[in-house]
């Protein structure tokens, strides 16, 4: 379907949570002190929760402590002038249940640095959308 607005094709729910479950890095939005704030994380989806390997901090705090939270993966290609792009609103919280974190540990979500990470946080998904550009435009 097209978006009569935009003309960008409106991805199904059902392919965007599959295109979630496909991809390890995302970005993580959340509001410090009424500033939005982004941070590249990598990532596991586990059913309708998306959770991510952090350390205590800003981002953390910001995620917990927040109203909302959104999160965002893409994939582009510059030279065809193509793309999609998945976003998720949500609820953040700190998993912190030994059961829950032998879990998650479980999913093997791995750090892209040497810095230790020894926190989860978790996003409960509450909605998902997607659109995608195939169409290439000159200019």
């Amino acid at each position: 379907m097209i978006d009569d607005h935009t003309g960008l094709e409106i991805i199904s729910e059902q392919e965007c949570w599959e295109l979630l479950e496909r991809k390890r890095v995302g970005r993580v939005v959340v509001s410090i002190a009424n500033t939005p704030d982004i941070f590249p994380v990598n990532y596991r989806l586990d059913g309708r929760s998306i959770y991510i390997h952090t350390v205590p901090g800003t981002k953390l705090a910001a995620a917990v402590l927040g109203k909302g939270v959104a999160f965002e993966i893409d994939e582009l290609d510059e030279q065809e002038h193509s793309g999609w792009s998945v976003v998720v609103h949500g609820v953040g919280s700190e998993v912190e249940k030994v059961e829950d974190v032998l879990h998650v540990e479980s999913l093997g979500i791995r750090p892209w640095t040497d810095n230790p990470k020894f926190r989860y946080l978790r996003i409960a998904v509450e909605d998902i959308s997607g659109r995608r550009i195939t169409r290439s435009k000159s200019g």
